[in-house]
């Protein structure tokens, strides 16, 4: 018998749930008529009313000229660069001359090449003292003394050339005025 009520009142609350379905589906369906504005706004603009003809929907955005942040770049493996995969894999299952393994003939050669590339490239991007840009540092240093002692030289030789030359001069004007002076007369002694 408690069986019969139970089905009794399930039939009535479907019959009656089936009757009330109905009235949001029709209202769904007026809804679906009116159109649908889809606005995009940027920093403290403010989003236009939705009005009984429009429905307006905003979408906020914090620069237009900047990447949005859901798009930007992130340290996630999934963004690594598919040349960085493959250069990674590059050696693998690499024997023989040349590899940095224990396989082959001549297998542990590719090792020594390994660290010395790797020095080089620890060597390019260090910060530590580089002997290099030191040394051409002190050459130039150098070679701004070495011009100005040069031209101090320069002026002291010309100075010494102008008084050499002044002398010469006078010697060759003291010859000229002793030889135009007549000799003086040789003494008679008999």
């Amino acid at each position: 018998m408690t069986r019969t009520i139970l089905s009794a009142v399930a039939a009535l609350s479907g019959i009656a749930g089936f009757g009330l379905s109905a009235v949001p589906a029709a209202a769904q369906d007026a809804a679906d008529d009116v159109p649908v504005n889809q606005v995009i706004v940027y920093g403290d603009q403010a989003c236009p009313p939705s009005t009984a003809e429009q429905i307006v929907v905003c979408v906020r955005q914090e620069d237009p000229y900047r990447i949005p942040k859901n798009l930007r770049p992130t340290e996630s493996p999934a963004n690594e660069a598919w040349a960085s995969k493959v250069a990674a894999n590059r050696e693998v299952g690499a024997t023989g001359v040349g590899s940095c393994n224990t396989v082959g003939p001549e297998g542990a050669t590719g090792c020594g090449i390994k660290e010395i590339e790797q020095a080089y490239a620890e060597k390019a991007n260090s910060s530590d003292v580089q002997m290099g840009k030191l040394v051409a540092e002190a050459r130039a240093e150098r070679l701004s003394t070495i011009d100005e002692e040069a031209r101090l030289q320069q002026e002291r030789v010309e100075a010494i050339e102008a008084e050499y030359e002044a002398r010469r001069k006078a010697q060759e004007a003291a010859a000229a005025d002793a030889a135009t002076d007549p000799l003086p007369a040789p003494a008679s002694g008999n």
